[in-house]
């Protein structure tokens, strides 16, 4: 979300993105009525801020629907996290944070449990360095790395997204993906690219945990129905 609307970046540029028309809330219940497991906020303004923009939106949608909702985006205090959690929030998604201060991360996990803190592990370059800040600030940290790190610190889910594939409608950095599944314990959630049935098969034979599914939604490239009655 982009100042409470629904947005989708390409490639991870705020230059390059595609502004739809209905609603954070109505979007939200159509995803509930058609039976999808989990609702993927992010907070695009508070990733690039620092802090979370869109509470009161992300309210209302957690107020409409009964599904779980997870949201990532500006997270950078204990209060930031428990603020969302008040309203609704199932779960919360750290990146920067996670990247920057993992003595914090740290914190995050003992106070609230590894199945309500999720890493967001967001690269570049072939999809093996982090990237931090809304996917603006560039690192060196290997994403393999930093993952076995991660399990070292107790965290248990991850979503992985190669941003180099995000809102292209191509396809998923299948290979990083089977890394991660392969070289740690963590659930792995696949973001990026993931378009079409094939490549929900794939990322389930690699062992990974789910996908998240923005653009090939909104752009009717698949279906949530078409996913409930394959998989």
């Amino acid at each position: 979300m982009i100042r409470g609307k629904c947005v989708r970046l390409y490639k991870g540029s705020f230059e390059q993105k595609t502004e739809y028309s209905i609603s954070p809330v109505a979007q939200a219940k159509i995803f509930e009525n058609e039976k999808a497991d989990r609702i993927h906020v992010v907070d695009l303004d508070g990733a690039r801020k620092g802090e979370p923009r869109n509470l009161r939106t992300i309210a209302k949608i957690c107020e409409s629907v009964a599904i779980p909702i997870e949201v990532g985006g500006g997270i950078r205090e204990i209060a930031d996290a428990e603020k969302l959690f008040e309203i609704g929030v199932d779960r919360i998604i750290l990146g920067t944070l996670a990247v920057e201060q993992p003595e914090l991360l740290a914190k995050f996990l003992d106070k609230f449990g590894s199945e309500k803190i999720v890493v967001g592990l967001d690269a570049r370059e072939h999809g093996l360095k982090l990237a931090t800040r809304g996917w603006e600030g560039e690192t060196e940290i290997g994403v393999l790395d930093f993952a076995e790190k991660l399990e070292k610190m107790g965290a248990s889910r991850i979503i992985y997204t190669d941003i180099a594939r995000d809102g292209t409608l191509t396809f998923p950095n299948f290979d990083v993906n089977e890394r991660l599944v392969a070289t740690t314990k963590l659930k792995v959630i696949a973001s990026g690219g993931v378009t079409d049935l094939a490549h929900l098969e794939i990322l389930k034979r690699v062992g990974c945990e789910g996908a998240i599914l923005g653009k090939a939604i909104y752009e009717n490239k698949i279906s949530l129905t078409e996913i409930r009655e394959k998989f």
